[in-house]
């Protein structure tokens, strides 16, 4: 039998009162928490009782007692919050990120029409993976695929679908792309009687770090086309003459994250053919997939080139679309080899699923749809245009400033500028120190190390984005010359102590609270351009 009596209360569960909490001896030693040295305060019966009326009735949320306490870290609370708490505290906690709009590092779209984001907000609730529930969403995932298909000149005809599939991101659509090619070389290597256990994929060393996943997730040797001081890019010929019989395909990036320069797809192309190969390539179009055909559309990078088998691309990037979703096409059902598809049945009809992931949100899918048929080719040509005007306006200054440009304008690369410092003109200081100058009026621009075999040559790198306008960029050369007027009168001792406090920043940067760290175990790889060189990734 169980007596009441012996059944804590919530009341005999709630902290001593203010009367015993009194009679105690203070504790002694330092106190490391806000929260702890507020726990030791005495308050009063007053006090105390307005306090917890406070907590049934507050008037606001920095009244409650939880503006007061650490938010919880590790373990799970036992007892919740009131919504608007727990709104404002989490609230008040990212607002210590950067601000976006000011977030030159990144490609990712940040900003989208109202209508589109009420669209999206409605299809919170639904998962995609889903077609018999929601079977017009999959109907708007095959427009999506069919209309990028077609921008990317896929051989397809009247009213046929081009072959592909939504993703979580552009890193799935390469993970897809990757096995694709993985999988038809095996099934030709085992049909000729020959070795299939020793694959290898061709590629630049600026690749981004899906391209090392993917590479080691399923068991395919790299070999790097290694980047120099003067070339940031691919070299054609050496790229065709690391090809092997046991080369799966080779990877061409359409706009690196470093440079956003477009690699000679081209050209490869045509090496391939002159040497009789049958080697794919998969174009890495992740940025520059929705930008080149309406910037530079003679450029021949896509479907019309022979050997390109496979176009990945992300729909968060110039896709203009909230992260995260991507896409991958294929350019014929022969390139998708039919043992890595499954057919999933709704209303009688079965509706083909390549995918890694099983659920995922169906919002992103209809944000794309709305973009693609909102703003059509018209519209995203006007962006893209504006965008590379903006991208040539920010490097024209930045040259009259004394910086080396690296990237490649009017279009013939991503609406970026990528810049470093003139050796010649030997500055007391560097990259970095122009990064975290920028960083103090507001600006997000990266400052990096180049990709490996380039001598740790250090540069930056601006993003030109939808939402960054010409006045937005006047700004920020304002904000440039001011930069690096103040880092040019300062004299040697005081540059060299700026120095060695952005060093110790970047260090305590890097450190992760304790308990979030990284494990110990995986700490010091040495399978990874970054553990066996140093190289840093350009933010995607």
């Amino acid at each position: 039998m169980v007596h009441l009596t012996g059944i804590p209360t919530d009341s005999s569960l709630q902290p001593s009162s203010a009367v015993d909490a009194a009679s105690k001896e203070p504790e002694t030693g330092p106190v490391k928490h806000l929260g702890e040295r507020l726990a030791k305060v005495v308050l009063s019966a007053r006090e105390q009782s307005t306090r917890e009326q406070g907590d049934q009735f507050m008037t606001s949320v920095y009244a409650s007692k939880y503006a007061a306490q650490d938010l919880p870290k590790h373990e799970m609370p036992e007892g919740g919050m009131p919504k608007e708490v727990a709104y404002r505290m989490i609230k008040d906690e990212t607002s210590l990120d950067g601000n976006p709009m000011l977030n030159l590092a990144s490609f990712v779209t940040t900003f989208m029409e109202k209508e589109v984001e009420d669209l999206m907000t409605e299809s919170l609730a639904k998962n995609f993976i889903d077609y018999e529930e929601y079977p017009r969403t999959a109907e708007i995932q095959n427009r999506c695929v069919s209309m990028i298909g077609r921008l990317f000149n896929a051989p397809v005809h009247d009213d046929a679908a081009s072959i592909g599939t939504s993703t979580v991101g552009s890193s799935e659509a390469v993970m897809l792309a990757t096995l694709a090619m993985k999988k038809r070389w095996q099934n030709k290597r085992k049909a000729e009687g020959k070795p299939f256990d020793k694959p290898n994929m061709i590629m630049s060393s600026a690749v981004q770090v899906v391209w090392e996943k993917a590479m080691r997730y399923f068991e395919v040797e790299e070999k790097y086309v290694y980047c120099t001081r003067e070339r940031y890019v691919l070299d054609p010929k050496e790229t065709v003459d690391l090809v092997d019989e046991n080369t799966i395909g080779i990877c061409v990036i359409l706009g690196t994250t470093y440079t956003g320069q477009y690699e000679d797809a081209k050209a490869i192309n045509d090496l391939l053919d002159e040497r009789g190969l049958d080697t794919p390539i998969n174009i890495d179009a992740a940025s520059g997939g929705f930008v080149a055909p309406f910037v530079v559309p003679e450029l021949e990078w896509d479907f019309r080139l022979s050997h390109v088998v496979s176009i990945n691309v992300s729909g968060h990037k110039y896709g203009l679309v909230y992260p995260g979703v991507g896409w991958v096409i294929w350019r014929d059902p022969e390139f998708l080899p039919k043992e890595l598809v499954f057919n999933v049945n709704y209303l009688g009809a079965d509706q083909a699923s390549f995918t890694l992931n099983f659920s995922k949100g169906a919002s992103q899918i209809i944000g794309q749809y709305y973009q693609l048929i909102r703003l059509g080719k018209n519209g995203y040509r006007a962006i893209m245009l504006n965008l590379t005007r903006v991208a040539d306006l920010l490097a024209a200054a930045l040259k009259d400033m004394g910086f080396l440009i690296m990237s490649d304008g009017e279009g013939r690369g991503l609406p970026l500028v990528a810049f470093r410092l003139d050796p010649a003109k030997e500055k007391r200081y560097d990259e970095f120190a122009i990064a975290h100058q920028l960083r103090e009026r507001g600006w997000i621009v990266p400052a990096y190390t180049m990709a490996p075999h380039t001598d740790e040559m250090k540069m930056l790198r601006v993003v030109i984005r939808e939402d960054f306008s010409r006045s937005r960029c006047e700004q920020l050369i304002c904000d440039m010359r001011l930069s690096l007027g103040l880092l040019d009168e300062m004299d040697k001792k005081m540059l060299k102590e700026y120095s060695d406090y952005i060093g110790r920043q970047r260090a305590h940067a890097q450190k992760k609270p304790e308990g979030q760290s990284q494990h110990d175990v995986y700490k010091g790889e040495e399978h990874s351009l970054q553990g066996t060189t140093g190289k840093t990734h350009g933010i995607c």
